[in-house]
């Protein structure tokens, strides 16, 4: 069984998951709840509140592993599979630093197999029998192929917690000369909007508040707090398009496919006066774990073909 999974700053995404990475240890002793409660060699964990500080190397921790375990265990319950299987692992890395982390990435998901867990309760003996690991954003496009067909050249954002990486793809094939990443992603738009609020109004936000006002949805705060919200979703979107312009890509002259966490709200507060070429939106912030998972289908297709 493949399972594909996006390892994102601000959250964990895969096929039919999606959860804040957020994880809250609390040692031999079990907590208050039993829902989003990791068990792994007899040390018990909370995921998906909150969200972890940044760090530029994933592995420095066992954060990420443990946040994958959990990944696990809720793609293969709703995927209705046994407790017990074997599984690929398809996951994604930044386009600027693939090649220099892919090696240490992959060896920190393949540990000692098989992985004995418990996720809410339920016992999970998981051996993964690979890890495959593709550049995030370019895998995402092969959930819509008809993308790469209609355009000579396109501009590919994926707008992440931390990160907005950036290339261009020119007769659907990656230029990879292009790899930008910027350190421009939702965590610094959000820290950004929380402090103004605080400036402007003396309250401190949470972040699912500021996500769900920034995405237009209804959220129990004054008018004056959603337009200072909405006013800095509108300046961070500035801001961003001119760090794009600035690092050599014209959206003026060509088309730009959005996509990761943060295209939902970007994608809203885009004004016709940017004078945008052409925008396409993949808004469904699991796009590229079912990328990652569509990639390493097609490699095991080749294999077996030859």
């Amino acid at each position: 069984m493949i399972i594909g999974i996006d390892h994102g700053y601000y959250a964990i995404k895969t096929r039919h998951c999606s959860f804040p990475a957020g994880l809250t240890c609390y040692g031999s002793h079990e907590p208050y709840t039993r829902q989003n409660v990791l068990e792994v060699d007899g040390q018990f964990y909370v995921y998906g509140t909150g969200r972890q500080p940044v760090r530029r190397d994933k592995t420095e921790n066992d954060t990420y592993y443990l946040l994958t375990l959990a990944a696990l265990a809720q793609e293969i319950k709703a995927r209705s599979a046994p407790n017990e299987c074997p599984v690929k692992i398809a996951a994604g890395l930044p386009l600027t630093s693939f090649g220099r982390d892919k090696p240490k990435f992959r060896q920190y998901l393949l540990r000692s197999q098989p992985v004995l867990f418990r996720f809410e309760g339920t016992e999970y003996k998981i051996a993964v029998e690979d890890v495959a690991l593709f550049p995030q954003g370019y895998a995402a496009l092969l959930t819509d192929p008809d993308l790469l067909l209609d355009e000579p050249s396109l501009l590919l954002m994926d707008i992440g917690g931390w990160t907005v990486d950036l290339m261009r793809i020119d007769n659907a094939l990656p230029v990879a000369e292009t790899a930008h990443s910027l350190e421009l992603g939702m965590i610094r738009c959000i820290d950004e909007i929380r402090e103004r609020v605080r400036q402007k109004t003396g309250l401190s936000l949470t972040d699912a508040q500021i996500e769900q006002m920034l995405a237009g949805q209804p959220c129990s705060l004054s008018d004056e707090v959603r337009n200072i919200v909405n006013k800095q979703g509108r300046l961070y979107t500035e801001r961003l398009f001119s760090a794009v312009m600035e690092a050599g890509f014209d959206l003026h002259a060509m088309p730009l496919v959005m996509l990761g966490g943060g295209a939902c709200i970007v994608n809203r507060h885009v004004s016709p006066k940017d004078g945008l070429c052409r925008v396409i939106p993949l808004l469904d912030d699991r796009v590229n774990a079912i990328g990652f998972e569509r990639a390493l289908g097609r490699v095991q297709g080749a294999v077996s073909e030859v």
